[in-house]
């Protein structure tokens, strides 16, 4: 037992594993369920229904089950992995930043009729956002893949896609014309 006012530290459990913590879910379903502040950063896969109703959180997790994202208004997601189908159904507001190895995600998403859109990530605001979140899931998790997407940055920064809510975009577009315009 630790001594009164002191924490105990332990290495996460998969430092020692045999096994690959990304291929595993270490979550189950509908974490972050209508969340709207605060952080999370898990090393392994989460459960289906992930960031449903998310208006505020961010998150950085290895892969998802079916229906990530979905209805989601805000907050910023990262998925350092493979998604379950039907992604961001009826998303309207939010980032998602998926981490598209094998070009298929596109088949998993979910665009709504055309409310939500894949594009590059090319936004130096988004490239810091993603990489600066990633740098504190490393921190926190010490995950082997966060390390190893880290380490080759430059080679597979074109691998991730963004997801976006067209109107949310347009929205933020907007702000920003008007501030402009105020001179702020």
């Amino acid at each position: 037992m630790a001594a009164s006012g002191s924490v105990l530290r332990r290495l996460p459990p998969y430092i020692a594993a045999d096994f690959v913590a990304a291929d595993n879910i270490i979550a189950g379903n509908t974490l972050l369920y209508g969340a709207t502040s605060g952080e999370v950063y898990l090393c392994g896969m989460v459960g289906e229904r992930f960031a449903v109703r998310n208006s505020g959180a961010w998150a950085v997790v290895e892969g998802t089950g079916d229906h990530g994202c979905e209805y989601m208004t805000g907050g910023t997601v990262i998925v350092l992995g493979r998604t379950g189908r039907n992604f961001a159904a009826g998303m309207s507001g939010g980032e998602a930043f998926v981490w598209d190895l094998d070009g298929t995600f596109a088949q998993r998403l979910n665009t709504n009729g055309g409310l939500t859109e894949l594009e590059p990530v090319k936004d130096e605001e988004d490239i810091l956002r993603l990489r600066g979140l990633i740098e504190v899931h490393v921190r926190y998790t010490r995950s082997r893949r966060g390390i190893e997407l880290l380490e080759n940055w430059e080679s597979v920064l074109p691998q991730f896609v963004k997801v976006v809510s067209v109107e949310y975009r347009r929205a933020q577009e907007t702000i920003q014309r008007e501030l402009a315009m105020a001179g702020r």
